[in-house]
């Protein structure tokens, strides 16, 4: 689904809110944003960028995905494996929408990039979809956050060790990149994956939703032919501070020395849209965490049968997950409990419960942990492990991995007999028309 799609259906469901008085993106924007975080938000009128509108909260709820891949919210998890276990190659079109209009020069102060919050680096590009190639691995595409230098310059923050990273240090000059902006649900998603090496995700999002690609007019790349706006440059070997910004975590991250790009062509569709997306809300919860939920499901159901995965926004989308397995064996929940922790490194809490369970509803969760659950007998912990740099309890060490302990919470209830008095008791259904509206029975 791309972006004038989105907003079509938002807007015929009666989620999307429309605002019509003119915004500043230099943090007005971000603002609004966070005061209508979880809903879809079209800015129609963005102060001092005549023609540009702006988009928040494409990915803020787990229903635009469901709409978008048409599956239901839980059928989410196995939309994802599956995409990840048989990504397909899209077709590639020599243009498209994407390059509807080419600017006649380059001047990234131009676009409506906005400025968050007060203690930030600069002004910030946050749905970036880069595309670079490596040399021995092929396409590869990811989120990095870009903090604009100048007219013509971002300092992108680039994590050491990763796709990007490690395509530029295989390069003896500039690295080619193409950035999209404004792109469709299933590219957002699939960019935000981890896949094996040599992986392409934009097979991944065809796997998901069909779409096409267009090759780029001044790099050897192909980029979503629906994205709303492209930026094609060069990664250069030029170092610049970059940040403060904030976090996932929605802490401050610090100020680094990251590469430059360089800038050579921009090109849009006619009545662009520029999707801004709020650091730390829920649109950038879920694209973090939501990717991995099919690896820790691919991993669970290694050792037992895993029914569903859900990374929590209230572990920061990051850090927490609820497992829901069919359990079959006493061991199964431990089991579990390991085995989500091989799924997803950067996890620090777990928590298994059984299908009776709603994994979405942390009220139900924490009931499960109250009725099923003994610290004694049921807790897993595990000390001085790899965690995660975004968690700032962690222990951090300079150019080091953070160590972190661990916690797994089996709040499955026992099998056999033995689980009649762990159930929950449940009330037949009542049609409440026939008993009156609404506050008037």
């Amino acid at each position: 689904m791309e972006i004038k799609g989105f907003i079509t259906w938002a807007r015929e469901t009666g989620s999307l809110v429309e605002v019509e008085r003119a915004v500043d993106p230099h943090l007005e924007l971000a603002r609004v944003m966070y005061a209508l975080d979880g809903r879809p938000v079209l800015f129609r009128n963005l102060a001092g960028f005549p023609g540009w509108r702006a988009i928040s909260g494409v990915c803020a709820q787990r229903q635009h995905f469901a709409a978008a891949l048409g599956c239901k919210v839980p059928d989410l998890v196995h939309r994802m494996a599956d995409a990840l276990a048989c990504p397909t190659p899209p077709p590639v079109l020599d243009s498209g929408l994407c390059q509807e209009v080419v600017e006649a020069r380059v001047d990234l102060t131009r676009l409506p990039i906005p400025r968050y919050h007060p203690d930030d680096g600069g002004r910030y590009v946050t749905a970036g979809v880069v595309v670079i190639k490596d040399a021995d691995f092929g396409r590869n595409v990811s989120f990095h956050r870009l903090m604009l230098l100048d007219e013509r310059r971002f300092a992108a923050r680039i994590v050491e060790g990763r796709g990007t990273h490690t395509a530029l240090s295989k390069s003896a000059g500039d690295l080619p990149v193409a950035i999209a902006i404004g792109c469709p649900i299933q590219v957002l998603l699939a960019a935000a994956m981890s896949p094996s090496r040599g992986v392409d995700e934009l097979s991944i999002a065809y796997a998901l939703v069909p779409m096409p690609l267009a090759r780029c007019q001044t790099v050897d790349l192909e980029v979503p032919a629906e994205a709303e706006l492209i930026l094609e440059g060069r990664i250069t070997y030029t170092l610049s501070d970059e940040g403060p910004f904030p976090d996932l975590t929605g802490t401050m991250d610090i100020v680094r020395r990251q590469s430059v790009i360089e800038i050579d062509r921009v090109t849009h569709r006619r009545d662009p849209i520029f999707h801004a997306l709020l650091p730390g809300g829920m649109e950038h919860k879920n694209l973090m965490g939501m990717p991995r939920e099919p690896t820790i499901f691919s991993a669970v159901n290694e050792v037992c049968r895993c029914t569903g995965v859900y990374i929590t926004p209230g572990g920061t989308s990051w850090l927490h997950a609820v497992v829901q397995i069919e359990k079959q064996h006493e061991e199964d929940g431990r089991r579990a409990i390991w085995a989500a922790f091989q799924g997803h490194t950067s996890l620090k809490h777990v928590v298994v419960v059984d299908t009776d369970v709603d994994l979405y509803d942390s009220a139900d969760v924490e009931w499960a942990i109250a009725t099923r659950f003994q610290a004694d007998r049921d807790l897993v912990v595990l000390t001085d492990k790899p965690g995660s740099s975004l968690d700032p309890s962690a222990t951090q060490a300079l150019g080091q991995k953070a160590r972190t302990a661990k916690m797994g919470l089996d709040a499955t209830a026992p099998l056999g007999k033995a689980r009649r008095g762990y159930e929950k008791v449940r009330y037949g259904p009542v049609d409440l028309a026939l008993y009156g509206r609404k506050g008037k029975m």
